[in-house]
């Protein structure tokens, strides 16, 4: 069993910052994918980054250049620091993992283990 627990979220004006941060307990894995997604209200949810377990990183074109995915493997937690936030930025963020090889996607289909979620807020 895995679990995923998110933290971070809140509320920011435009221009802003947030890190958000992931804990992941459980049966891991030597090699995996581990990504953030979010989902606005009555939209699809989307996938914002990724990492895989060699550090290799896929972004959303949108949020290139404002948010970076880094992991702590000795803390078994992965982050997103997101700069320059904007009102479209807003959702909940949830973090996934699943057991992979090769570069990592950000296509949700792909994951089996899910967070529960923090919400972001960012206003105009």
């Amino acid at each position: 069993q895995v679990q995923l627990v998110e933290s971070g979220g809140g509320s920011v004006q435009a221009g802003g910052s947030l890190t958000l941060s992931c804990i992941i307990s459980g049966n891991t894995h030597l090699n995996y994918w581990m990504a953030w997604f979010r989902q606005a209200p009555g939209k699809l949810r989307e996938g914002v980054a990724g990492v895989d377990s060699d550090g290799r990183t896929t972004y959303l074109d949108s949020v290139k250049g404002r948010f970076t995915i880094s992991k702590d493997n000795a803390k078994n937690t992965l982050f997103l620091q997101m700069n320059n936030l904007k009102p479209e930025d807003t959702g909940m963020y949830l973090c996934a993992a699943q057991w992979a090889n090769g570069p990592p996607s950000i296509d949700d289909r792909w994951y089996d283990y899910w967070g529960q979620g923090t919400q972001v807020t960012v206003s105009s």
